[in-house]
Order: structure tokens, then sequence, then C-alpha cells
């Protein structure tokens, strides 16, 4: 009697397909909201500040964003790349205690406010000036508006994914932080770096503010042009006398100003005749003119000149000592202007000489200086012209050109006008054009006895850079710096705490008023300053308010920003300087610059260990965004359609040192990217179904394909940990998803499938490839964690699910030493480029409709005496996934391919049946009688 079954079986049910509650669709939006509410039930953060107390701090000091809007894109890649490096430092064995922080006050919430005032659709109607509002009343409006998006910023920033000490945030508007900042200012002034001064400085007339550099954009601006003429009254050389210099300038406004005239020494001046002029010509037949002799030809053809010729040639430096009128001689400008040697003068455009008005410009600034020359203060702070401009009173300087035009042309000496487009700086806030304008101001000195250039230049040469770059571009800010000026004529800050001996107008430099200061800003905050009777108080018993001037400029807001390591470091016990400072690569003039000479000039020591710049983000097309382009991505649509993994994928997956790009089609290449990423970490989930360490196998009992993959391991294990420590990430995504799609997904995985589903639990193949799908979840998740830090926490609660577990609790997995096989490797590069060839011959195959399946094949190995014994048959057919391998010997006649492979495979159909269960196709099927369609492999698992 025949005992087989007289129909044919399922055997689907007893092939071990892989089983997990890790969904395929990451359905992020929905899913990473419930994540951190998760986190904050289970106290994540505080749990790892209570487990990491003894290990060795991680100190990334925020760098504070301005709490004035919606989170941006920059924002989120800044955030992001702070996550990271704080994660995976946590994660490397250090205690990451991150600290984020907002930069509070200010000009730009300053002007949201008083834009709050002018909108006739506003609460105020339009019918409030900021003038008519007191002090106090403004600070708390402009306080009040910080505050309420410090809180919207907050929680963009958390949903994004970012751990921190969220609660115990700093802002430089807490009560804590104004005292610190004072008490930093203070330090200057007693050390004798802070002095007040007459310096030109950038002015907004909009604002009525002084502005920092960093404050300062570049926009291409069309500018009237005047070339004038200052008719020569003495000189060494008689012919010159009578002649008139002829200069240029961009800005006509400031020719009232006008206290000199500069040329370059070594400079070939030609003094030309006039004999004719064109129609309209400003200029007159019989005019005496010097202009440089290789700027003449374009002089030329602006002021239309002519039939002329070159009396002779003389060189700048027999100037010296001449003197000319003032163009506006008899018109209230009766004083004499002298010739002086500029080195920075230049036959680069213009005449080759520079009207020099000391008050509006560094270099006409250090000329003046360096001679004796007056500086009138011919501007108000709103860009309108003092009673020191004769003419000109009350007229805005950017509307005054005709009126200098018209005034020159009445005497005389307008020689030519015009426009030019160039770049000119503007207010990053108001967008309007700025000027040079010398108003008294109060300074940090750059050198002197405290030496903080010097210092600063030291302390650079100490930094770690990433990129290296960095470290250039921050000493060539700081060699060049002129002296900082800390002062701005607004009412939302920290006021300067200094008072001024009406007498003698030297500050006072007392230690106890100073420390009174603090204390009461400790308590009070920095209203205190601006409350009834605060000059008495503060200057104490002894001292008569009436003597002293209050000085009422508050500190620049890069003063402020700067100063942040005082009171979120050293006031909080956290070490000093910290690890890594880490913002956009426009901070090398911004924050970088501020609080390295902030710190230097309080501490005597950089506040940085290292110093990481990223890039600005672009859109698709490698254009600046903007609303009126609409090309703008938001984060928070970012996160609503894909997910905050996605925009954290983003940017790890991009090279953070280079401007970045982002948009629709590239959103839609991370999410494919994130898509293969998911798909392994499910697959191993699913194929450790059921797996317990009872399963393990040990390393020397593993097989070499296994012993590969730990290999593999290693090396991204030490990258991972490299990452960490120099916080360099640049290919370190990349290269993860690369070892799930090309090592794992498309080769070992794809090996081993047939082994984990049909192989019997117990056989030492199947426990080895579990034990390494065990060994890949768990570094996986860590190496994971600080980039996708949602998914990696969904991936390990799907194996290991615990109401207080986290994979963010956990350190890098331990990988041994010995793991790392270098002539396995190698051994195994071989091995898959044979396996490549052997796969494009079956795939030709199957493309041809001879077989449906690599299981279908049957191939003939031809090899070269080095690879014969690589792997032996069956090894090669578990590799090849082919159901039959013939080896041979590669004969002489065979050639080498391109590739240099002494390698050939012919594939024919396999002889024999296909397996039910496993679909190899094999001789063997069919002699069972219990089984018959099954092989002697999936036979004894299956009676088993």
């Amino acid at each position: 009697m025949n005992d087989a079954p007289s129909e044919p079986r399922d055997y689907r049910g007893t092939v071990f397909l892989p089983t997990t509650p890790f969904p395929m669709r990451g359905d992020l939006p929905k899913r990473e909201p419930a994540m951190l509410e998760r986190w904050t039930r289970i106290r994540l953060w505080e749990r790892l500040r209570e487990q990491s107390n003894g290990r060795t701090p991680f100190i990334l000091h925020d760098g504070p964003p301005y709490a004035n809007g919606n989170l941006h894109i920059g924002h989120a890649l800044n955030k992001i790349l702070k996550d990271v490096i704080n994660r995976a430092a946590q994660m490397a064995g250090r205690d990451a205690d991150y600290v984020p922080g907002w930069d509070c006050h200010g000009l730009p919430i300053e002007w949201k406010v008083e834009e709050e005032y002018r909108d006739p659709k506003g609460k105020y109607q339009g019918g409030v000036k900021k003038d008519d509002v007191p002090v106090l009343d403004f600070r708390a409006e402009c306080r009040a508006y910080a505050a309420h998006w410090l809180d919207v910023q907050r929680e963009e920033f958390a949903r994004l994914g970012v751990l921190g000490n969220w609660a115990g945030r700093y802002a430089t508007m807490d009560f804590a932080s104004e005292a610190a900042i004072a008490g930093e200012i203070g330090k200057f002034l007693l050390n004798g770096a802070l002095y007040r001064g007459l310096r030109p400085v950038m002015w907004s007339p909009v604002e009525k503010t002084a502005l920092a550099e960093a404050e300062i954009e570049y926009h291409d601006h069309v500018s009237p042009t005047l070339w004038g003429k200052f008719r020569v009254l003495r000189a060494a050389a008689e012919d010159l006398v009578g002649a008139d210099v002829v200069i240029w300038t961009t800005t006509p406004w400031t020719m009232p100003g006008n206290r000199a005239v500069a040329y370059g020494d070594e400079i070939d001046y030609a003094l030309v005749h006039v004999a004719s002029v064109a129609e309209g010509s400003l200029l007159s037949v019989g005019d005496r003119l010097l202009v440089a002799l290789p700027l003449l030809p374009q002089f030329e053809k602006d002021a239309g000149i002519g039939a002329h010729s070159i009396a002779r040639l003389i060189k700048g430096a027999e100037l010296a000592g001449a003197i000319a009128a003032h163009p506006l001689r008899g018109h209230g400008y009766e004083f004499d202007v002298p010739l002086l040697a500029g080195d920075f003068v230049t036959t680069d455009a213009g005449t080759g000489f520079v009207h020099i008005a000391p008050g509006h410009g560094e270099d006409d600034f250090a000329l003046g200086r360096a001679n004796g020359l007056p500086i009138p203060e011919t501007v108000n702070d709103d860009g309108t012209f003092t009673v020191h401009a004769p003419g000109f009173e009350g007229l805005h300087v950017f509307k005054a050109h005709t009126a200098v035009y018209d005034a020159m042309r009445a005497a005389g000496t307008l020689a030519a006008t015009g426009k030019l487009t160039h770049s000119y700086p503007h207010s990053w806030r108001s967008k309007k054009p700025v000027i040079f304008r010398a108003t008294p101001q109060w300074f940090i000195a750059m050198d002197g006895d405290t030496q903080i250039r010097a210092k600063a230049l030291d302390a650079i040469a100490q930094t770690q850079f990433v990129p290296e770059a960095g470290r250039n571009r921050l000493h060539a800010m700081i060699a060049g710096k002129p002296d900082w000026c800390i002062s701005r004529q607004r009412s939302w800050g920290v006021p300067i705490p200094v008072f001024l001996h009406k007498a003698t107008s030297e500050p006072l430099r007392d230690a106890a008023v100073i420390a009174r200061v603090v204390a009461a800003f400790a308590e009070e905050g920095a209203d205190a300053w601006y409350k009834p009777g605060a000059a008495q108080r503060f200057l104490g018993e002894g001292r008569d308010a009436a003597d002293y001037e209050q000085i009422m400029d508050i500190v620049d807001v890069w003063f402020e920003s700067g100063s942040t390591h005082a009171f979120v470091l050293k006031a909080r016990g956290m070490p000093f300087p910290a690890d890594l400072y880490l913002e956009g690569s426009d901070q090398h003039r911004g924050w970088f610059n501020s609080s390295l000479l902030e710190s230097i000039g309080a501490n005597g020591v950089a506040p940085f260990k290292a110093v990481l710049t990223h890039g600005f983000v672009l859109d698709e097309q490698g254009r600046k965004m903007s609303k009126s382009l609409g090309n703008v991505t938001a984060p928070q649509q970012v996160t609503e359609q894909y997910g905050a993994d996605i925009l954290r994928l983003w940017v790890m997956n991009s090279d953070t040192a280079l401007d970045l790009r982002i948009g629709p089609e590239i959103l839609k290449q991370q999410a494919e990217l994130y898509r293969r990423i998911r798909n392994t970490l499910r697959w191993l989930l699913g194929s450790l179904d059921g797996f317990t360490d009872a399963e393990t196998v040990a390393y020397a009992e593993l097989p070499e394909l296994e012993r590969w993959v730990l290999h593999r391991v290693s090396e991204l294990d030490a990258r991972m940990r490299e990452a960490a420590s120099s916080y360099d990430w640049s290919g370190v995504v990349p290269a993860l998803h690369d070892f799930c799609n090309s090592d794992l997904s498309a080769f070992y995985f794809d090996i081993r499938k047939d082994a984990l589903y049909c192989d019997a639990p117990d056989s030492l193949r199947r426990r080895s490839a579990r034990t390494v799908l065990d060994v890949l979840h768990r570094c996986l998740c860590a190496w994971f964690a600080p980039v996708l830090a949602f998914t990696a926490e969904e991936a390990w609660l799907a194996r290991f699910p615990d109401d207080e577990g986290s994979i963010h609790l956990l350190d890098f997995p331990f990988v041994p030493e010995g793991w790392r096989d270098e002539a396995l490797a190698e051994k195994w590069v071989r091995v898959r480029e044979i396996r490549s060839r052997v796969t494009q011959s079956i795939e030709r195959k199957r493309a041809a409709g001879e077989i449906k399946s690599s299981l279908q094949a049957a191939v003939r190995l031809s090899l070269n005496d080095r690879d014969i014994s690589a792997l032996d048959v069956r090894e090669w057919e578990t590799v090849v996934i082919a159901s039959k391998v013939e080896l041979e010997l590669a004969g002489p006649s065979l050639t080498a391919t391109a590739e240099g492979l002494e390698t050939s495979a012919s594939v024919t159909l396999a002889p024999g049946l296909k397996c039910d269960r496993c679909w190899r196709v094999l001789e063997e099927v069919g002699l069972s009688a219990l089984h018959p369609t099954l092989c002697r492999r999936c036979e004894a698992v299956v009676t088993s």
C-alpha cells in the first residue's frame, strides 16, 4: 500500500516567513506626535541626565535663534544637525546636556512692535508713536512679543525630534541673563577695554541706530554719481595753482562733510588743458584739470571733454602740502581743503582722487584723525542734514543729490553727474540703504592693553574647525576687525550700565556700581535701569547723580549672544569652554566672532574647543528661497506631509558643509531612501520573530558569510564613532543607506532568505543567520537613532516592547575588535564580483524567456585557479541563488574580461523538479514516498 497522500499538499504554513507588527508604511505625520508624547511620559530627558551622572560631559552650546516668527528651513537644518551630534555623543558614552536658547532683544522685535503702532488696522489703529509710549511699557510689549514666539518655536523645534532641556531653556531676556550681560559689560569697563569714541559706523536712518556688520545685507542699488572740482589755492608747483582737482563719488550727499582730498603718492596724474567740450558738458574751454592718467580716457567720455592737451604729468607725491577750496566755498564752506596722501587711493575707478568726509567712511575717518581734521556732525540720526550742512538743513541724505548738484552747478564746481548700479549695504531688517555716520558710540578696543585681537587669533589657532576652511574665515574677520562698536540707540535690550562724569567726560569705573546694577537686574530685570531714581540708586552714597550722565544706549545684541556662555555654562555649573559651537557659515562674522571676542576680553580664553559650520538652504535650482518666487520649503509643511524623520534624513544625507538644496523632488527622493531603510528594518524584525539568546551561535562557529557581515558591522561602527567624536558626518548616512540597500537587502538578505524561511529552526545555518540579524537590528537601531529618531525608536520597541524603554536610553552596541577581518573582506569582494557576473548571465536568460527565476538555473562556472577554491559547490549555489552549480577550472584559452575577471558562467535549465516548499529545482524531488513534492531538506523539516 502507498503511504503518499493522494492529493497535493499545501506547505506554505511550514515556511518560516517574516512576522512583525512593524508596518511597511511609516505614516510618520501621525506616529511621530505620539512618540513625542511617549518621550515626555517616560521622562526621557530627565532619565538620560540621571543615568549619565559621572560620565564625561559633552557640551554643544546652542547659538540662540531669534524669537520673532515661525521656524524656517534654515532653523530646521541647524537644530537637526545639533540634535544628531548631541544624540550621537550621548550614545557614544558622553553626558550630552543640551540647553537650547533664544535671542530675544534688539531691533527686529522692536521694529515689529513699532509696526503694530503704525498699522492703521492694528490694535492701536495707527494712532501711537513709539516716542509717546513710556519706555517701560514699550519694553513690556517687546517682552510679550518675544515670549509668544519663543513658545511657538520651542514647540516647532520639539516637533522635529530635537531633544534638549526645553523646560530649562535660556533666553537673553531672562532676568538672570540680563544681569549676567550687564556684568560682562562691566568687566570690559573695569579692565579699560570699553571706551566712548567718535567714529563712523554703519547707521540705519530708518531704524535710527548703529548696526553691526552681521546686520548688514548687500543688494544692488542705483546711486547718483558726481564729479566735482576742487580749485587748488596753494601748491609747491606754481602751474598747479588755479587748476582743479577732480574727484568722483557715489555719495553726493557727503559733499557737505568734505574736509580733504586724498591722492596716491605713486599715481601718475595728468594736468589737462581743455580745448573743447561736447554739447551739454558742464566743463568749459580753458579748464585746467588734474586727473589720474590711467582714468583720463573714461573721464573724457563721462565729462564730455573734446580736444585737450596734457600740459605735464606729475607724481602724486608732488601734491604734498597743496591746499584746495571746498566746492561750495562762498556758500557756507569757507575752510581750506588739504590734499593728503592716502594708501587706499587706486586707479580702479573714478579719477584717482578721493574726496574725504571724515564723518562718513572708515578710510576717511582714519586719514582725518591722522591729520587732525575736524569731524563735522552734518547728519541727524534720521538721515536729515543738520545745521552743520549749510544750505541743506532738514533735507534727507538719500534725496539730497539734486540739491547738491544744483549748489555745485551754481558754484561752477560740478564737472559731471551720472548713475551707478552697484552692491550697497542695506539693513537686514528694514531692507533700506544705510550710511556711514560718525556718532559718539561705545567701543571695545581690539588692541591696547587687553590685546583682545592678538589673544583671539592665538585661540583660533588652537581651535578645531569643521570644515577646516572655517579657520581662515574667522581669522580674517578678527584680523581685519576695527574696534568693536557695541552701542545701539534703541530701547529693547540690556542698557550699557555706564555713567559719564559730566565735568571730565570720563566713564565711571567702579566695581561696586556694577555689582549694584547686576544685583538689581537679577531681581527686576534690565527695566531697573529705566525706573525713576535709577541713577542715584546705582551710584550709591557719596556721589550726586546730577554730576553724571546715565548712558541710555543698549548693548549690541551680538554682545549679548556672544556672552551667553556666562549665563548658560558657568552659571549652571556646566563645563567651560564648550566642546562645540555649531552655526551657519555666516556666523564667522556673527556669533562665532562676538562669542570669541567677548570671552577673550572677559576670560582670556575662547568659549569653544571646536567650531562647526554648515551651509545655507537653497531651492532645487540653487536659488535663494523667497515668497515672491514661491520656492519656500517650510519645515512645518514637510513634517505634516512626510514627517520629521524625512527632514532629518535630508539633512544628514547631505554634505552640510556646503549649501543644501530642498524642494518637492528632493523630498520625494528622501522618502524613497527612507522607504528602503524602513524595509530593511522591517525584514530584520520579521526574520527575528521568536529569536532568543539560546539560538546564538559563537563567532568561531559562524559561516564565512556571517563573519563577513560582522566585519562590515565593525567598519560601520568605527565610522559612527569617528563621526561622533569629530562631528564630521559627511558620507555617514549615505554609507548606512548603502549598507542597508546593497550589502544587506540586495546581497546578504537575498542569499539567506532560503535558510531563514526553509531550514530547520535548529540548523546551524539558520541560527547563524539569526545571530547576525540580531546584531544587525541592535546596531542599525542604535546607529539610526541620532538621525531617524522616531523610526529607530519604533523599530526598537517593535522587538523589545517596554512601557518605559527607549533606544535613546542605550549606548552604541559594543562591537568586538575581533570582528574586523580584512582578508575575509577582500575575499568576499571577489565573491561578489563573480556573483554579479553569474547574476548577469541568469538575467539574460530570464529576459529571453528561457527561465523564469534564478532557482530554475543550473550554472557552469569557470574560474581561475585562484578563485575556484574560494567556495565549494553548495556555497556557490547559495550565493548565486541557483539550484545547481558546477565548477570547472578555466582553460588556458580563456581570456580575461574587461574587468580582469577570468570568469565565465553558462546557464541552462536545472534538471529535476521544483520543490513545493523551497522552490529549488532538484533531481531529488519526487524520491520521498511521504512528501513526493519536497526536496530532502524540506522533507526533514516538515517531518520534524
